[in-house]
């Protein structure tokens, strides 16, 4: 894929997250309005509430791992805490963000990213430790039963391969761009209730 096609499908990321911020979080407004109002009470109430909630973590989360990430830009760690806190919330998927600094924002979308790689092999459930050093990244994928596609995380690897990508898939083909704009090496080792990402 062309530079300035890869960039516009990061920009493209960036635009359709920043325009969906603004009603999710005026939706969000009007949901509390009414709960404090009282006008609306019950388990349909609560169904809205925690729709929108996920939404908003997802479209945070997905605004990190698909939108643009320029070169010397910077995102706070508390930022990227608080997204994948959110992202988490009363999933089947739990999270250890064990980072403690500041980061690039092509280190964190590249973070991002990897985690819905692991969260591909986790249909069950599982536990994700993300650590970093300051030099290397490590994340550890566990679960008691994984979905493990050989093919599918050779594509990070090899990106010419002739295996189908598929929508639910995209993370995986988005790697290779995100690892050439932080200039690192990933190495992937795949067990049967285990998968482990140093880069």
């Amino acid at each position: 894929m062309p530079t300035h096609q890869r960039d516009l499908t990061a920009l493209l990321g960036s635009r359709i997250c920043h325009d969906l911020i603004s009603p999710l979080g005026a939706i969000g407004n009007g949901v509390e309005l009414l709960q404090m109002g009282g006008s609306i009470d019950g388990p349909e109430m609560g169904l809205i509430v925690e729709s929108v909630a996920n939404a908003n973590a997802r479209i945070r989360f997905f605004r990190v791992a698909y939108g643009a990430a320029r070169e010397g830009q910077k995102i706070s760690n508390s930022e990227l805490r608080d997204i994948l806190k959110s992202f988490g919330a009363g999933g089947r998927v739990s999270y250890e963000w064990n980072v403690l600094s500041d980061l690039p924002r092509s280190e964190g979308k590249l973070a991002f990213l990897l985690i819905q790689c692991l969260e591909s092999a986790m249909p069950y459930g599982g536990n994700i430790v993300v650590e970093h050093d300051g030099a290397q990244w490590q994340l550890l994928g566990r679960a008691e039963k994984m979905k493990i596609n050989p093919e599918i995380w050779g594509v990070m690897s090899d990106p010419n391969t002739s295996v189908e990508v598929t929508p639910a898939l995209v993370h995986f083909a988005l790697v290779p761009e995100a690892l050439k704009a932080t200039q690192k090496k990933m190495n992937a080792e795949l067990r049967e209730t285990e998968i482990s990402i140093r880069f």
